[in-house]
């Protein structure tokens, strides 16, 4: 049978108010009542019921977390980040993955809600009118990572995404690359779709490049998708002596259907990636890429967040932190004969 606090109570000699003293730690309670429920907790193997104690405590030291895919190393990398610093702050993560579903994003919302978490992450901006409503109305701290929802009110931590990509398809601009091809996200997405998608277009515009809709795709930020749309680049009768890709993940894709058509990167085709993920070291050749400050952006969001679960004030802008483009082995500068 399972043991309960009035066994420990009984086995120490002690009320079950003493017992329950001891248990949240309180200071006026006797060093040798102590030692005797500690004692009898051991003996008995008795294990506190941590729902019922955040009841009484009315502090559950539990973060929500909402992830749009567990999949991609972006997602896991940053995860990684708000986990530790959550950790060592005290709380702990309920991480749900919808699996870029926002169906489930109300069922778990509600979750969250039941199991009256303390503040909750969100990492994706697509929301029906229920879960905007929801969220507005709960009493819970809410900030997003890694996007900006549009027409949200809500503190978001990200990085300039339309800059980033601008600044990178400058960069293969100014190494040489006239026709470069781009593989973009989810347009239903404003921060990783759309921001990015125009910081392309208006990257080559101002460049006096032209912008054609043969070399221009769209895929989901993961690796096979990045190669089914690779392969539609080069079946084109010019192929692009470049291509920019929304995610590493993307990038990486491409990367292997151009080893598979026996082309060679950089030789034959630059590729750059965006978010700077750990597998940019991981492949041959290394993957140039726009880079976020992942770890920061996660361990940033988890300190905004305990700050409002803390009752601070604190501004409502977003905050923005810096990109920076990483140079690596997968781009080069294009020979005037490869043209």
């Amino acid at each position: 049978m399972q043991v309960k606090i009035t066994d420990v109570a009984k086995h120490a000699g002690v009320s079950v108010t003493t017992v329950s003293r001891v248990l949240n730690g309180e200071r006026y309670v006797k060093d040798d009542l102590k030692s005797k429920v500690n004692r009898a907790i051991q003996e008995l193997g008795y294990a506190p019921s941590q729902i019922a104690r955040s009841l009484v405590r009315k502090k559950t030291n539990l973060i929500g977390v909402i992830v749009p895919d567990l999949t991609s190393s972006f997602y896991s990398t940053i995860l990684s980040s708000i986990e530790d610093r959550a950790s060592a702050n005290g709380y702990s993560l309920l991480v749900c993955n919808i699996s870029e579903n926002i169906d489930k994003e109300l069922k778990y919302l509600n979750v969250f809600q039941e199991m009256r978490v303390e503040g909750i992450i969100i990492m994706h901006e697509k929301m029906n009118e229920d879960i905007r409503s929801f969220i507005h109305k709960i009493k819970i701290p809410v900030i997003f990572s890694s996007v900006k929802p549009l027409e949200q009110d809500f503190v978001s931590v990200i990085i300039d995404d339309y800059i980033a990509s601008y600044e990178a398809t400058r960069y293969l601009i100014e190494l040489g690359h006239e026709t470069i091809g781009f593989i973009g996200g989810d347009m239903r997405d404003i921060t990783s779709g759309q921001n990015r998608y125009s910081g392309y277009r208006n990257a080559m515009e101002d460049n006096d490049k032209r912008v054609m809709d043969e070399y221009i795709r769209f895929g989901d930020y993961k690796v096979k998708s990045g190669y089914e749309q690779m392969k539609e680049l080069l079946s084109i009768e010019r192929r692009p002596t470049a291509v920019f890709a929304v995610s590493d993940d993307m990038a990486i894709g491409a990367m292997n259907c151009i080893r598979d058509r026996n082309l060679r990167v950089p030789e034959d085709i630059s590729v750059m990636g965006f978010d700077g993920s750990l597998f940019t070291e991981l492949v041959r050749p290394t993957l140039t890429s726009m880079e976020q400050p992942i770890q920061q952006m996660g361990t940033v969001t988890m300190d905004v967040l305990l700050k409002q679960i803390s009752g601070i004030e604190i501004p409502t802008t977003d905050v923005v932190l810096e990109h920076r483009l990483v140079v690596r082995e997968s781009c080069q500068r294009l020979n005037k004969d490869h043209v």
